[in-house]
């Protein structure tokens, strides 16, 4: 099964999410998330057997531990992406208060499913939320304007867990599921 670790985004934000994303319809070449699936990717494990699975939830609980990190509050908010603006594959939210605590989440969650054998990350962690793929350079004027110029604010809340959750691709898109949440 394909898995990652995710802090979602509470359903009320889906409107706010779809509103930022249309400032991006006419950019032709994006491939836009859905915004109900909106959350930030702690960490993507990939294809995961299941046998493997209890030895992942336990690197998870102890993970969560090891942060040392309480419920705390995110701000959703502002323009990015990856990997420059020169060349864009990812256009997404940033967090801007919160994004300290989702570090230490994505560290400590980072070394205890190496630790297992998963491979690291060969970039650095930047808290987002994905909103479109890019998958051809048509609309990438229109994105760079967007960015450099717009400040959207999508809004606080409160993080309380983060999930393990697993990905299964349909001809619709990406369905997401909870396989097991932690509390902080």
């Amino acid at each position: 099964m394909r898995l990652f670790v995710s802090i979602d985004l509470p359903d009320e934000f889906a409107d706010e999410v779809e509103q930022v994303q249309e400032h991006f319809t006419h950019a032709s070449g994006l491939s836009f998330t859905d915004p109900e699936q909106a959350h930030v990717t702690v960490k993507f494990l990939g294809e995961v057997n299941r046998g493997q699975l209890p030895r992942v939830k336990n690197a998870l609980r102890r993970a969560v531990g090891e942060a040392g990190v309480e419920p705390f509050e995110a701000t959703y908010e502002g323009l990015g992406v990856f990997p420059s603006l020169g060349y864009i594959q990812v256009v997404w939210l940033g967090v801007s208060e919160g994004d300290e605590e989702m570090t230490r989440l994505h560290e400590a969650v980072e070394d205890e499913v190496t630790k297992l054998g998963f491979d690291p990350e060969d970039h650095d962690f930047t808290p987002h939320v994905t909103l479109a793929r890019m998958e051809h350079s048509g609309g990438k004027e229109l994105v760079q304007e967007n960015v450099e110029e717009l400040e959207p604010i999508v809004g606080t809340t409160e993080v309380g867990e983060i999930r393990l959750t697993k990905s299964e691709l349909t001809d619709e898109g990406p369905e997401y599921s909870t396989v097991e949440s932690y509390s902080l």
